[in-house]
């Protein structure tokens, strides 16, 4: 017996039972903050800053703190970037800020430089702070037991405190800031709005790419494109399936996210043609875009299936981890109407079981490309 599953206006999708959407549970309390920051171009002069009380010129960046006011709706207070209160308001990085991902490179720089400053010098303090607050906590502990036994009991406990900080779940927390963002990847030159974070490349927020708490994710080879081990070059693929097209628009005008997932080892394994590997696939993605006529967000794994270690290489869920913490002005992700749409579903015939693993890791109800893109 077959189950259809209608996403919003669009057609309805025939399902296997075998592969019924998997929901793992999830929590939001994590994106939970007391006060969101926001960055924008001014729209007009009209707003003022609340610290230097000038007004904000239009067209130039501002940052905003939003909060609920007591009446219940929400209200932005507005600074030139030099006068918010990073001292009150503390940011973990630029890339945290809401629609900073839509701002020019220029001011993400900026931005990335005026908080890591900012951060540093907070650091100091607290460094100071802590060190001050263990000198006095040896001194107590030795006085109550005359001398050297405080402080070596002291010292166990530093150990002990450092050592259970440091034991977490089996997700590896990846730190992303534009300072590490590379043009290229090792001695391959990407074509622009392309750019590479460690063992993954990415394509930049493209216009008209808006970012939503519904993501629509996909696999590439297999599942939206027709490709082969045996070919290379930007050509060298096809539609996977003839209603690709009008199933992604139509997603898209139902207001979900659009992004694609996918593995590309030869581009590590390829060290003699690395640029030819490149070149190969970014090609592909984008006239993959043009035919579709859809702004897709791309994330293109590169280290090698070898390497166990790679936290980007699906299963494993650091290609989700950017888009959820640094590419989707941190919305929170609407897991019951989100999705991810693979071929390898470890079936008899499949190359592997990468798809399903990575959309189980991350509570994503999961489809084939078959059942999704029946007519």
């Amino acid at each position: 017996m077959l189950r259809t599953l209608t996403i919003s206006s669009c057609s309805p999708i025939s399902l296997n039972p075998s592969v019924l959407p998997l929901l793992l549970s999830f929590s939001s309390s994590s994106m939970a903050t007391p006060a969101k920051v926001v960055a924008e171009y001014a729209k007009s002069s009209k707003s003022s800053c609340k610290k230097c009380s000038k007004a904000i010129a239009a067209s130039s960046l501002r940052l905003g703190l939003v909060s609920k006011a007591p009446q219940g709706f929400n209200m932005t207070k507005w600074h030139h970037m030099e006068c918010f209160p990073l001292s009150s308001d503390p940011i973990p990085s630029a890339s945290a800020i809401s629609g900073f991902s839509s701002l020019k490179s220029s001011d993400q720089e900026d931005l990335t430089k005026f908080i890591s400053e900012a951060t540093v010098d907070k650091q100091e303090v607290s460094d100071k702070d802590e060190s001050a607050k263990k000198e006095s906590r040896k001194r107590m502990i030795t006085e109550e037991t005359d001398g050297s036994e405080g402080t070596e009991l002291e010292e166990d406990r530093i150990k002990i405190a450092k050592t259970s900080a440091s034991i977490k779940g089996p997700e590896v927390e990846i730190s992303f800031s534009i300072i590490d963002v590379k043009s290229h990847y090792k001695d391959a030159k990407l074509l622009p709005k392309w750019k590479a974070f460690q063992t993954t490349i990415y394509l930049e927020q493209d216009e008209g790419l808006l970012d939503s708490e519904k993501i629509a994710a996909f696999d590439f080879d297999g599942c939206l494109a027709k490709t082969s081990v045996k070919r290379i070059g930007a050509n060298a693929w096809s539609l996977m399936y003839p209603s690709v097209p009008e199933k992604l628009q139509c997603l898209y005008n139902d207001g979900y996210k659009l992004v694609i997932f996918t593995n590309e080892s030869n581009i590590e394994r390829w060290k003699n043609k690395r640029q030819t590997a490149v070149d190969s696939k970014i090609g592909r993605l984008e006239d993959f875009i043009k035919r579709v006529k859809v702004p897709i967000q791309v994330f293109i794994a590169c280290g090698s299936s070898t390497d166990p270690a790679d936290p980007f290489r699906k299963p494993k869920i650091g290609m989700w981890n950017l888009l959820k913490n640094h590419f989707n002005s941190e919305l929170p992700v609407d897991m019951d109407k989100s999705f991810y749409v693979g071929d390898a579903a470890g079936r008899k015939n499949d190359h592997s079981d990468a798809d399903i693993k990575f959309a189980e890791a991350i509570g994503l109800k999961f489809y084939l490309p078959e059942d999704f893109f029946s007519t």
